[in-house]
């Protein structure tokens, strides 16, 4: 009786224990043909992040597109090595 127990108590933790393991599936769901998720955005509609350098103006594409700019030049390495 004691090793059946035992036997089936192993067998549930695998079961439970593995169960945790996989992933959810991960599908838009449509329902009557609308994409009932999150809507998007334009991102110089968001604010700037509470951390970091970013400055621009929320709504302000220009000011958006500067900060992208010079974001992208921070990481070019040809502008940061000097010669």
């Amino acid at each position: 009786m004691r090793p059946f127990v035992l036997l089936a108590a192993a067998a549930a933790l695998t079961v439970f224990g593995l169960a945790g393991c996989g992933e959810p599936e991960q599908v838009v769901f449509y329902e009557q043909g609308k994409y009932h998720g999150k809507p998007d955005q334009r991102p110089w509609e968001n604010a700037p992040p509470a951390y970091g350098s970013a400055k621009w103006t929320k709504g302000d594409e220009a000011s958006w597109e500067q900060e992208v700019k010079r974001r992208t030049l921070g990481q070019n390495e040809y502008v940061r090595i000097v010669h």
